[in-house]
């Protein structure tokens, strides 16, 4: 209220990708895999990662309804305070229990990234929702891209230690939490808070008057409920929402364990490596395409599932080239292949 259409949107769209940028500085991730076999951690390929997949899985649907309840900014400093949770536990935890509690940790920072992505809807005209979303993606590319350059070239040229860099990573984290600190608070959500002038306090107040406190509640699940059959009455957005989900989990498997294949593939141990390029490629040309599908004029309604089909028939190609040509550099293209179609993809689905 009160201020132009350039500041209303600028301002906190700048600090959410300041956020998502710091966010995402982290030159330690190309190379988890292998800091995680080394001999001070005592752990094996097996025990890595199985907890945050769980984790995230059961964190989604109640940080979905943190995140409307509390109105965003909340539930996006929780991310960057379990962001910094995980890597001072990835720097100082020792055996099987700790890490396990990091990867909790990290189900809930992965978890929690719908605060950040639907964070700037709440704060933004409807009109400006194409412009924002691919900001907000390309910052969080190019901080992955940043983060992995500099990760491939501390230890490729001048020798750091995979310690040092989960150090830099808590650094950027760190900074990244601080910038979260300084996000406008919404005064608006999609269920909870519908009026953006009527704070939630007095709306629960007047929900509840009589004595009926629960009312209200009851009231929130109807509307959801409501919105659910009104959101998935629409073959497109049903369409849409399926592959989202699917991908989501295909994807979420393939970054995970890319990095053991790579191993198997060609042992780190005994060979240069250069996970820290291949992800660098993958998220610079991936931020590129996020960046230039935000300025396209087309409707995805007329021809979304024409590139839906296509892409994902690319995907699943790319993947399955990746795990049965046994040869690195073809395993690292099909990878930044794979992770390029599907940033796209996903920015168009958002």
């Amino acid at each position: 209220a009160g201020c132009g259409p350039g500041c209303c949107w600028a301002l906190p769209t700048g600090l959410l990708c300041a956020y998502g940028f710091f966010c995402s500085v982290r030159p330690s991730e190309p190379f988890l895999t292998r800091y995680l076999l080394e001999p001070h951690k005592n752990l094996t390929e097996t025990q890595i990662y199985p907890v945050w997949t769980y984790s995230y899985l059961a964190l989604l649907f109640p940080v979905f309804l943190a995140t409307d309840y509390l109105r965003y900014k909340p539930v996006v400093l929780l991310q960057g305070l379990s962001l910094i949770i995980t890597w001072f536990l990835l720097l100082y935890a020792q055996g099987l229990r700790a890490f396990q509690l990091l990867e909790f940790f990290y189900g809930m920072g992965t978890a929690t990234d719908i605060a950040y992505y639907s964070y700037i809807y709440s704060v933004v005209d409807v009109d400006l929702y194409r412009k924002v979303t691919s900001y907000c993606r390309s910052a969080t590319l190019v901080g992955y891209t940043v983060g992995s350059v500099c990760g491939q070239l501390l230890v490729s040229l001048a020798g750091w230690s995979l310690f040092s860099l989960n150090v830099i990573s808590l650094t950027s984290i760190s900074v990244a939490f601080g910038t979260a600190w300084f996000l406008p608070m919404p005064r608006k959500s999609l269920f909870f808070h519908h009026a953006a002038t009527q704070p939630f306090r007095n709306t629960f107040v007047d929900a509840s008057t009589g004595g009926a406190p629960s009312c209200y509640a009851l009231k929130v699940l109807k509307d959801l409920w409501q919105d659910l059959l009104q959101c998935y009455s629409s073959r497109t957005m049903l369409c849409w929402s399926v592959w989202w989900a699917l991908s989501t989990c295909g994807y979420f498997q393939v970054i995970n364990y890319a990095q053991g294949l790579w191993e198997m593939v060609l042992p780190s141990q005994s060979t240069e490596i250069y996970n820290g390029g291949v992800e660098a490629a993958s998220t610079l040309l991936g931020a590129v395409a996020v960046f230039v599908v935000g300025h396209i004029k087309t409707s995805w309604a007329m021809w979304g599932e024409v590139a839906l089909a296509l892409f994902s028939f690319l995907i699943a190609a790319a993947v399955y080239i990746m795990n049965t040509v046994h040869n690195i550099w073809v395993c690292y293209a099909s990878y930044v292949v794979f992770r390029i179609i599907y940033m796209l993809l996903i920015t168009i689905a958002t």
